[in-house]
């Protein structure tokens, strides 16, 4: 098991990729992990900021892409 210490001497992009497979498994599960009650006002706003052209989206895969050439 991973402790505290060993994640402080990890690589950042070791703790990313970690980040990634743990989310990946939390979202293959998204029908047993409840959203916060903010979340759904969060999104109401985003979707309206997408619609009215104040917001642009990403794909996940664009997103990816550019945090990796921010952190290496």
């Amino acid at each position: 098991m991973i402790n505290e210490s060993d994640v402080k001497r990890m690589p950042l992009n070791q703790k990313l990729r970690i980040m990634e497979m743990i989310w990946d498994d939390l979202s293959s599960n998204e029908d047993s992990i409840d959203s916060p009650s903010w979340h759904k006002d969060t999104l109401q706003e985003r979707e309206k900021g997408l619609e009215t052209g104040d917001m642009t989206a990403s794909s996940w895969e664009e997103a990816k892409e550019r945090i990796k050439r921010n952190v290496t």
